[in-house]
């Protein structure tokens, strides 16, 4: 099975278009170029700004580091083979792996097409959306582990669980033939990052002072700045999910913008009548949870879609957080399940909903609830997946090497202790 069929399996209106092309198309490939980029650019500087600006000083350093050494790291491994065991045809177990075809690119050359793209430019768009997987996973254990720990968990993470879930989702897996909707990976991204996150926290255990110590973000401005760059490259991550730079990708630019402004305007106004004051904390928060829960439906939704889906999101993770923090006090430190996962899980599930031209949507092959079924069940399984294996990754890292900084280490921070560096100098 090749890549084209792989497409056709996804189940996206637009791709039998982009399926049937047998030439290239330059306006096409520019702007999954132009994705490319931008997706990275959400992990670097994005994804690793906001998080730094999250933790306390002392460990600035540490999730800067964090961030660039996975995006490293998957790199290496996607062309080793991660993207072989996702988008080729894994002969008798197709429907749950890839093969090694295409290890190392074999056989892949400069004419080599995915649709109407090269099959090059396909290769790094995916690889960025395998790049910032794991990354937001360490926001569930900023803080506290170790720097060699988080590498090989990273390393194993990708293989044993984002590599099966893509393949299943996006490479013709069997949850592709079922039917189920992701188009831009809020089951193969944030449903498997929130997930794990939550777990990570869970064996690791809280940091030390959590609940009763607070712990402010130590930079507000590095912050937003980092969400600011998430938002665009959020674009690149949704509307570049088309794979053509068509009416498609402007629609699934227009419903991420939408649900995104949504989802931050509705945090921030909760906040308000709650506590009194809008944060800007509160509305960056939003509109990343936004972002997450519209991802799975981009390709799907029209703007009234979009715009319940975004208030939706801003409610749900608003009291997800408040739950896991204050209730189960479970120290997810950057609030990665509460914000991803659960908008993942949402905006997968309210993908059945609002895809039905009734809502506004580009229509469903099925009814409303066929296809809410089979987005639940592609939810739980994922879920199920993802904690499981995390958790027994995260077991035998402890058990062989250890997970969890030393006490002494955790108190003088991460930066000193692990990398003998600093991010501020007193003056």
């Amino acid at each position: 099975m090749n890549n084209v069929r792989f497409f056709q399996l996804l189940g996206l209106v637009l791709l039998p278009s982009v399926a049937s092309a047998d030439e290239l198309n330059q306006a096409n490939t520019a702007w999954i170029l132009t994705s490319t980029a931008l997706v990275l650019f959400m992990t670097l500087p994005g994804l690793s700004l906001f998080y730094a600006g999250l933790v306390r000083s002392k460990n600035v350093l540490s999730v800067l580091m964090q961030c660039f050494a996975i995006t490293c790291l998957i790199s290496i491994m996607w062309l080793m083979g991660m993207y072989s065991l996702i988008f080729t045809d894994g002969g008798g177990v197709q429907p749950f792996i890839g093969g090694f075809e295409k290890v190392f690119l074999f056989g892949v050359g400069t004419d080599s097409l995915t649709g109407d793209i090269p099959e090059t430019v396909f290769f790094m768009f995916q690889m960025t959306f395998a790049i910032i997987t794991p990354a937001l996973i360490v926001g569930g254990f900023a803080e506290r582990m170790k720097f060699s720990s988080m590498l090989i968990f990273s390393g194993f993470w990708a293989l044993l669980v984002y590599v099966p879930v893509c393949h299943w989702v996006w490479g013709g897996g069997w949850l592709a033939e079922l039917g189920a909707k992701d188009f831009a990976g809020g089951i193969v991204i944030h449903v498997t990052a929130g997930i794990s996150a939550l777990v990570t926290a869970i064996v690791l255990g809280n940091r030390k002072g959590f609940p009763t110590m607070p712990m402010p973000p130590h930079n507000l401005p590095m912050v937003v700045t980092g969400a600011g760059m998430l938002w665009v490259g959020w674009f690149g991550f949704n509307a570049g999910s088309a794979l053509t730079s068509d009416g498609s990708a402007g629609m699934a630019m227009l419903v991420t913008h939408i649900s995104a402004a949504a989802g931050a305007l509705t945090w921030m106004i909760i906040e308000w009548l709650r506590f009194g004051k809008p944060s800007v904390l509160g509305i960056v928060t939003g509109m990343v949870a936004g972002l997450g829960t519209i991802t799975p439906a981009s390709g799907f939704v029209g703007p009234i879609g979009a715009l319940s889906i975004g208030v939706i999101s801003g409610i749900v993770c608003f009291y997800a957080v408040q739950i896991v923090k204050r209730h189960w006090k479970i120290d997810d430190s950057l609030d990665v399940f509460p914000v991803h996962g659960v908008g993942g899980i949402i905006g997968s599930i309210l993908t059945g909903v609002f895809a039905a031209k009734s809502f506004g949507g580009l229509g469903l092959d099925v009814s409303i609830i066929e296809q809410v079924s089979v987005q639940a069940l592609a939810v739980l399984v994922v879920a199920l997946w993802s904690a499981g294996f995390s958790y027994i990754i995260l077991k035998i890292i402890d058990s062989v090497m250890g997970l969890r900084v030393t006490a002494d280490d955790e108190v003088e921070g991460l930066d000193i202790a692990l990398h003998e560096e600093t991010g501020y100098h007193n003056l």
